[in-house]
């Protein structure tokens, strides 16, 4: 029998009961009533499979469930309990996890599903809720495409999997045949057909039977729970630890906007010399605009600390269905446009699934819940903020009808009588606008959570909670994207681009933001001192497409306010053309920015561009974060 890796179930106290003192739970409205829910949780030795409804009532809840547990052969058990909640008004928030003792943390989406994992306990967990409604066999009707993963092997005397499913409903209780493209440990699928499945409804849950016997991966019974229209479903076996996650794929919308996402991975990159495997679950949020995503996802990887993932990739195609090789993953859009499931292609299967965010407005002062964003990397809220940040607060009547910028160093704490409050401190302004505001984050915010307001000529905003990490980095780029050239710099002064690109061995300067506090201490908002240099208080690697970079220089760049310097030792090896940048702090990884590098047997730079870096997702083993120590005061 196989074996797995994850990390140590850590059950002590953490910073969770201050979490809930400040955090934003003007959103608990947004998870209100009865709701079916399934979550799949692997610890270092054991698994559970919790099944059943969950009640959201005013920032309480109650559980009426079933569970499975591993190490007990239990199956189907009674499980009842209760707990708190917290959602902000963004859906961003957490759920008391009174089974394993760590909250599950998510988001939930415009159509009511809540999507999340416990990320900061050292487990692998997934947990997905819709609002429960009343069903009949027709509302499982059309064809859908389902992400399943097996994260412990059951029916394969412990070979973990995953699979892409795909069948089509009559609605009327038969379904036929369902066809199997299962991933293990190579990216050539096993294809199997399943014929004879069938369905009947029971406490408003789909039954599904697979036919039993000694080939089929998927078999007996799979309780399947939707959303009230039937274009999202999930669920699992009754006895076993899989999850699946599926969406109707007919009537297919746009695709494009902010999503919240959560996921679970299986590494079988080492299965066949060690019999041993990892795992690691997020959730995050992505923006996808005119086939470009910002994503951010909090991953809990193998026995490696949690840590934030920070990054950029491309997609084709309006419905939101393509093949990405950057993350290793096939990603289908649901109806509408408004849900998205990927399946991981071995040897890293496993599912995620993202939904549409809910719309935000306001009256008076308002501040967007997820407007809060890097002014260097623009990845999405859920990202948080950092001591030192260079932030961007997004809203509407922050200020001023016009944009007004501060004209010298220090910047202003009140500029255009408009004041930013991130825990009662008044923190510096580079510029104010009625819809954007930009400032940066004191360096004296390391409480685990950020409380942010603006002050607009005495006129309060809605306060708007971030958490707060040690590290954010975020990479400035030329064209102020994110994801395009970074703002790096030759020797000489003059910028690195596709015309002027960065030769092997040759140290340039890139720009940064969020790389934390430094030493020697400054006070905000000054511009940084050039003898001695403030360097970091964090170490932080660098690597250009997934080879290690030298970093000679961290620190603040001398004589500006919030603008973080990282000299990079450009290593050789490399493809020519736009390569990608990676830089990992102590709880954190960036990839979205590229940088031209040439070749120096020519001076013509390929167009195409090389994307390699040694991200969680896509390099579980050879992830730079993966055996760093756990930060402490994080999220």
């Amino acid at each position: 029998m196989k074996t797995f890796q994850v990390g140590l179930l850590i059950l002590a106290a953490s910073t969770f009961p201050a979490v809930a003192q400040v955090w934003d739970n003007t959103g608990n409205k947004l998870l209100n009533g009865t709701y079916y829910f399934r979550e799949v949780t692997v610890t270092s030795d054991d698994a559970f499979a919790v099944y059943g409804t969950i009640t959201f009532t005013n920032g309480t809840y109650s559980v009426d469930a079933a569970a499975s547990q591993a190490s007990t052969g239990s199956a189907g058990s009674p499980y009842t309990t209760t707990g708190s909640y917290s959602i902000a008004a963004s859906g961003f928030g957490f759920i008391n996890n009174a089974l394993i003792g760590s909250p599950v943390y998510g988001l939930v989406g415009a159509n009511g599903v809540f999507v999340g994992s416990i990320t900061e306990t050292g487990v692998s967990d997934i947990f997905i809720a819709a609002p429960l409604a009343s069903q009949n066999t027709g509302t499982l009707n059309g064809p859908y495409s389902i992400a399943y993963a097996d994260p412990v092997g059951t029916l394969t005397q412990g070979t973990a999997f995953g699979a892409l499913l795909q069948l089509n409903s009559s609605g009327g209780g038969s379904i036929g045949n369902v066809n199997l493209s299962v991933y293990v440990d190579t990216s050539t699928p096993q294809n199997q057909s399943i014929s004879g499945v069938n369905y009947f409804v029971s406490n408003n849950a789909y039954v599904v039977t697979f036919p039993t016997n000694n080939t089929n991966l998927v078999q007996g019974q799979e309780f399947l729970y939707s959303t009230p229209d039937g274009s999202v479903i999930f669920g699992g076996s009754p006895e076993n630890f899989d999850m699946l996650v599926g969406v109707r794929t007919s009537s297919m919308g746009t695709f494009g906007g902010l999503y919240y996402s959560a996921g679970l991975q299986i590494d079988n990159s080492s299965l066949d010399s060690s019999g041993q495997y990892g795992l690691n679950t997020f959730y995050g949020s992505f923006n996808a605009n005119d086939g470009v995503i910002l994503g951010h996802q909090r991953v809990q990887n193998g026995n490696g600390s949690a840590y934030g993932f920070t990054y950029s990739d491309g997609y084709t195609g309006s419905n939101g269905s393509y093949n990405d090789d950057y993350l290793g993953e096939q990603f289908i859009g649901g109806s509408g446009g408004n849900t998205q499931i990927g399946i991981g292609i071995g040897p890293l299967p496993g599912i995620s699934i993202a939904v549409r965010a809910p719309s935000f407005t306001g009256s008076g002062v308002y501040l967007s819940p997820t407007g809060i964003v890097s002014n260097a990397s623009f990845s999405p809220f859920t990202a948080g903020v950092s001591p030192g940040d260079f932030i961007i607060l997004e809203g509407s009547n922050l200020g001023p009808g016009t944009l007004q910028g501060a004209s010298s160093l220090p910047l202003p704490k009140e500029l255009a009588n408009v004041k930013v409050l991130i825990n009662n401190i008044e923190a510096p302004i580079s510029y104010v606008s009625s819809h954007q505001i930009a400032v940066l984050v004191p360096y004296d915010i390391t409480d685990a959570v950020a409380q942010i307001q603006v002050n607009n000529n005495g006129q309060l905003s809605n306060v708007v909670t971030e958490y707060v990490n040690l590290t954010t980095p975020g990479v400035f780029t030329q064209d102020e994207s994110g994801a395009g050239y970074a703002a790096a710099l030759h020797k000489n002064g003059s910028l690195v681009t596709p015309d002027s690109p960065a030769q092997a061995a040759e140290t340039v300067a890139v720009f940064m933001s969020g790389l934390g506090t430094v030493f020697p201490a400054i006070l905000d908002g000054v511009g940084a001192p050039s003898n001695p240099t403030s360097t970091t208080s964090n170490t932080f690697s660098a690597d250009i497409s997934g080879t290690a970079a030298t970093i000679a220089f961290e620190g603040l760049a001398p004589g500006f306010a919030g603008l973080y310097q990282v000299n990079i030792l450009i290593p050789s090896g490399l493809t020519a053309g736009d390569n990608s940048i990676g830089i990992g702090g102590p709880d954190s990884y960036n990839s979205e920015a590229f940088i031209s590098v040439g070749d120096a047997s020519t001076t013509t730079v390929p167009a195409a561009r090389v994307r390699k870096s040694a991200h969680p997702r896509a390099v579980l083993r050879k992830s730079p974060l993966r055996n760093r120590p756990r930060a402490a005061a994080t999220q």
